[in-house]
């Protein structure tokens, strides 16, 4: 590993598939760039990397001693390690090396509390502090991400220049912004995580309608998805989606095109924390999110795969008929496939809803002042929940930044109505077949409950005031009110006063 000729523009530290490739980015911008990792052949590889992608201004250094002095200051320096411990260990192992004015930024998905200990941390010694979200996987962290920078403003005004050139750009500008002071950046970058757990759900359940209750193939599955991404559903799930469906099992090289992946994959889904913190996060600030919670629920039913195989033998043996599962002669496909790309529409905007709901009463309570709509703005490329759709939510809050609901948005609310019909045959379809739709099924209950001006909970709250005594309010006069529940039912027994 070559020393650097001269002082290098920023450093990035960790270099695994993520770090590697925006290193690279960084890089073929045109801004030198030091690299460090604490297992020397990966230094080594992405140096190697550098090198045979056009010798790009990049140099790999052996101690974290030398990284940090490589570097021009004020300092800046970008981590890209796994979440947690690793994050602190690796900054104590750059802290000796730094001075005051030097930034560091954390580019994982990091628990915000966490980010915000760091960055209280660093200041007491000098230095600025980043958590920055970082969405697009591998092929965005090369050619362009969404990036969601929060914390110390400084820090973020040192590398902007280099953020901006380094980011997806969209008709708009580049796809980063200053998100905000403290956690702001991880948190904003948790609930785009969570937002995607349920796109990716009602984007399964689509599949699953699809295929087990329409009877489509594979290939006719491919022709929808492109189609889809041609029109309202564009976007970077449904693009991919549609590849997917397109690709043979060759599996031993011998692609024979009988067999496609998609069927050969275990039916597990995996998981690394940030939807599970989403929906947390989404029960202690008292935000409805009941699709988000839904695609959680999957993920962790789709893990009790032994237990699905023996319950699906069990109840077959008692008698349970597996529905519409295979698909019927009597199912008009154009017509279903018309009608679940408008459930998977409507459903779709419920889940943003929520997650851009669940932002902003964080951003209330820590009194961060999120912009909404240049959030939506910066998941207009480069990130994995990029979207035509994105442009205009980022209008409906540029209409209304104190929206209460995407859902009551002029132009939303109407998309919503025209589409409630096909999204209320699709899940019932769904519901007669046998098919868990639960994501799509979340979000029409979502919406039929957050539209109806009187729901049930009148029952709910005289059942808490009968068997705890938590009182209730009325709506003909203001107070809080107890009743003896119990004694006046009794009372009215014996008295004989029929029901």
């Amino acid at each position: 590993m070559e020393a650097a000729a001269c002082a290098s523009r920023i450093g990035l530290a960790g270099l695994a598939v993520m770090g590697q490739n925006l290193a690279l980015n960084i890089a073929e911008k045109g801004f030198p760039i030091s690299v460090y990792n604490r297992t020397a052949s990966k230094t080594e590889e992405t140096v190697r990397r550098a090198q045979a992608e056009g010798g790009l201004p990049l140099t790999g250094h052996a101690t974290p001693k030398d990284f940090v002095l490589s570097i021009k200051r004020p300092r800046s320096i970008v981590m890209l390690v796994k979440a947690g411990a690793p994050v602190d260990s690796l900054i104590s192992s750059l802290v000796p090396f730094l001075e005051p004015g030097d930034a560091i930024i954390d580019g994982g998905n990091e628990w915000y509390e966490n980010t915000e200990r760091r960055l209280e941390d660093a200041a007491s010694k000098g230095l600025l502090y980043l958590g920055m979200g970082v969405s697009g996987g591998e092929d965005g962290a090369r050619n362009g991400p969404s990036l969601m920078p929060g914390g110390h403003k400084e820090a973020y005004t040192n590398v902007q220049s280099i953020l901006s050139k380094i980011a997806a750009q969209v008709d708009d500008g580049p796809c980063v912004t200053y998100v905000g002071p403290g956690g702001a950046g991880n948190f904003v970058k948790m609930v785009h995580n969570g937002i995607e757990y349920g796109d990716m759900q009602l984007i399964s359940e689509a599949y699953d309608i699809l295929k087990h209750v329409g009877g489509l193939s594979n290939d006719e599955l491919a022709r929808v998805f492109d189609d889809w991404n041609r029109g309202e559903l564009e976007s970077f799930l449904i693009e991919i989606t549609a590849d997917i469906f397109s690709v043979p099992d060759d599996f031993n090289g011998s692609a024979s095109g009988e067999h496609h992946l998609v069927d050969r994959i275990l039916d597990k889904t995996g998981m690394k924390g940030t939807g599970k913190w989403t929906v947390q996060q989404a029960a202690e600030l008292a935000i409805a999110a009941p699709t988000i919670a839904a695609s959680l629920d999957s993920r962790y039913i789709s893990g009790l795969k032994d237990q699905r195989v023996a319950a699906e033998t069990a109840l077959q043996r008692a008698g349970l008929q597996p529905g519409l599962l295979g698909g019927s002669s009597w199912i008009d496909k154009r017509r279903l496939v018309d009608d679940v790309r408008q459930a998977l529409y409507a459903s779709k905007i419920c889940s943003y809803a929520q997650g851009m709901n669940l932002i902003r009463a964080k951003s209330n309570e820590k009194g961060w002042d999120l912009d909404l709509g240049e959030l939506a703005r910066i998941w207009k490329g480069g990130c994995i929940i990029r979207a035509r759709f994105l442009d205009r939510i980022k209008n409906a809050y540029g209409r209304n930044p104190n929206l209460a609901n995407l859902i009551v948005d002029e132009e939303f609310a109407q998309e919503m109505v025209q589409r409630q019909a096909a999204w209320r045959r699709v899940v019932g379809l769904a519901v007669e077949s046998g098919v868990g739709a639960p994501g799509m099924s979340a979000s029409l209950s979502y919406f039929d409950s957050y539209r109806r001006s009187r729901l049930p909970a009148n029952l709910v709250q005289a059942q808490r005031d009968y068997f705890g005594a938590h009182t209730y309010e009325r709506v003909d006069k203001p107070g809080s009110f107890h009743t003896e529940w119990g004694r006046v039912a009794r009372e009215k027994r014996g008295a004989g006063v029929p029901n």
